[in-house]
């Protein structure tokens, strides 16, 4: 007889709770990264067109400033990932 009150039953339930909450917050991660990296290269290439008028160039800093964009886009989305190099764990 174990010492505690607690029921054998209350460990056996725990994983089945968890999974539709992970299989929702995979599903919300899904989602979000085609928006996350189109928003940087956007933003990234409507910075450098601004640019470009303002200093009557051709388009050099919206490819530039779009590259930028793009790269900071695939940091952002391989940063959300868990068991990323900054040390975080998120589940």
């Amino acid at each position: 007889m174990p010492s505690d009150n607690k029921s054998d039953n209350a460990n056996s339930q725990e994983p089945a709770t968890n999974k539709p909450k992970n299989f929702s917050n995979q599903f919300a991660l899904a989602m979000e990264l085609p928006f996350v990296l189109v928003a940087a290269v956007i933003v990234g290439g409507l910075m450098g067109y601004l640019l470009d008028h303002w200093l009557h160039t051709r388009m050099v800093f919206t490819v530039l400033l779009g590259g930028i964009g793009f790269f900071a886009g695939i940091r952002d989305i391989l940063r959300r990932f868990p068991g990323s190099k900054d040390g975080s764990n998120r589940s």
